[in-house]
């Protein structure tokens, strides 16, 4: 990634169901043409789980989607992160990432909070940026109130 770019959710606030779907949306930019987007969970004392990455712009091709009840398309300016059946335990708070393939580069997302009750709300918080420097990543997040 290169100054400038940025991922920023879409929405602040969905209202999903239990055994329902939903659909999360970040928009992001970047001048880079080789570009994969990421999207992970992560639920409180836990380690954030990898849910998937799918490549955009000239390597839209590109996907890694384990689970099937995920799925995601992304543009050339946007991502989006489909959960079907949902079920209390996807409560967590969701990130959207933007990895920019043609530089050592920096590792930028969006962390979104989604609750699965009769009516939640996935709220946006502020933008993290975490530097990647392997071929695996490993973030480690601390909360502080």
């Amino acid at each position: 990634m290169v100054s400038g770019d940025s991922v920023t959710p879409e929405k602040e606030e969905y209202t999903p169901t239990e055994g329902s779907a939903v659909s999360l949306r970040c928009t992001y930019e970047t001048s880079s043409e080789y570009i994969y987007l990421y999207w992970y969970r992560h639920n409180s004392n836990q380690a954030p789980q990898f849910l998937l990455y799918k490549g955009a712009r000239s390597w839209s091709s590109e996907e890694h989607i384990p689970d099937k009840r995920y799925k995601s398309t992304t543009s050339s300016t946007s991502t989006e992160l489909v959960i079907t059946s949902l079920t209390l335990a996807d409560t967590a708070l969701y990130y959207c990432a933007l990895r920019d393939y043609t530089h050592v580069f920096l590792l930028c997302s969006s962390r979104l909070h989604l609750t699965i009750v009769p009516s939640s709300r996935v709220n946006m918080h502020p933008f993290y940026c975490v530097k990647r420097r392997s071929l695996v990543l490993y973030i480690t997040c601390n909360e502080r109130n």
